[in-house]
């Protein structure tokens, strides 16, 4: 299980860096393509993707730092800056949506009529650059890459709806379409990258991850022969995909080796079912005083 957590790493690091040398060569067309058109939604486009590369730059650098094994300094290894790269990732997207709406709001109430036919050349582009670095990403497995797949699928839905809007001012001229448009799509990524830098910021704050259901572990191991208790168990995460659960497993009474062993092996047996890359259990007899129970008792 742990090596295939660390092939998908590599895959998905792999894929950043494919997305962000697309991203930052297209971004680059981009500018002088709004430029060209004079319209507010490629222009803002490309501050927005101006953005996601510098956010995929990041994505890249610390994915590939993240792989290092563990130190002294760093036992579990640096897996967690990879969601650090996700975090700051969302922070940009965020920030640069925020920037997009200030641009497109204030056009609303004074349209100019873009160049429609370059809208299209640029439409297609942008399209057939970000659908094939989203395909790249397809399937990926670490927070990292799944807040890059939205920075660059969002860049896809954008670049349809600029596609339909300028061919719908090829035949009527409504200049207000394209800050509407930018406004539309910039809100509704907006939206979603909120959510998607909420559930970062939970793993962050290492709460129990949503594919681990903590009643569930509970009650198995409840289940195991011999055990009459569980207590302090804990759950979080390194990266949102790499999860650790800890516990204190009460037996029935002192073990023999046998026993023990068994126990061992039914603890281990019971984490293939979750998707867990370290676990720790304590433990303990009934009869013995939990040591982190002790200071509340003696208050």
């Amino acid at each position: 299980m742990s090596h295939s957590h660390h092939h998908h790493g590599h895959d998905d690091v792999g894929n950043i860096k494919v997305a962000f040398f697309l991203n930052l060569g297209f971004t680059l067309i981009e500018i002088v393509g709004g430029l060209l058109t004079n319209s507010v939604a490629i222009l803002s486009d490309a501050v927005h993707d101006l953005g996601d590369s510098l956010a995929l730059g990041l994505g890249w650098w610390l994915g590939n730092k993240a792989k290092a094994g563990p130190s002294a300094r760093f036992s579990y290894g640096p897996k967690r800056l990879s969601l650090l790269a996700a975090l700051i990732n969302a922070l940009v997207l965020v920030t640069g949506s925020v920037l997009v709406l200030s641009e497109a709001i204030p056009r609303l109430w004074d349209p100019q009529m873009p160049h429609a036919g370059g809208m299209i050349g640029l439409a297609i582009l942008g399209i057939a650059v970000n659908g094939a670095a989203v395909f790249r990403l397809k399937g990926a497995k670490s927070q990292n890459a799944k807040v890059v797949s939205w920075h660059l699928l969002e860049d896809v839905l954008g670049w349809v709806m600029v596609l339909v809007v300028a061919v719908v001012m090829l035949f009527v001229k409504w200049p207000i379409l394209d800050p509407l448009l930018s406004v539309f799509y910039t809100a509704f990524i907006l939206y979603n990258v909120v959510k998607n830098l909420w559930g970062t910021v939970l793993l962050f704050m290492q709460a129990t991850p949503a594919d681990i259901d903590l009643a569930a572990v509970k009650r198995d191991i409840l289940a195991i022969d011999n055990v009459s208790d569980v207590h302090h168990l804990h759950a979080w995460s390194f990266d949102g995909e790499q999860h650790v659960v800890t516990g204190h497993v009460v037996a029935h009474h002192a073990l023999d080796a046998g026993d023990y062993l068994a126990l061992k092996s039914a603890l281990a047996g019971l984490c293939q079912h979750y998707p867990l890359a370290h676990t720790t259990f304590e433990i303990e007899y009934g009869d013995e005083p939990c040591r982190l129970s002790e200071p509340h008792h003696a208050h």
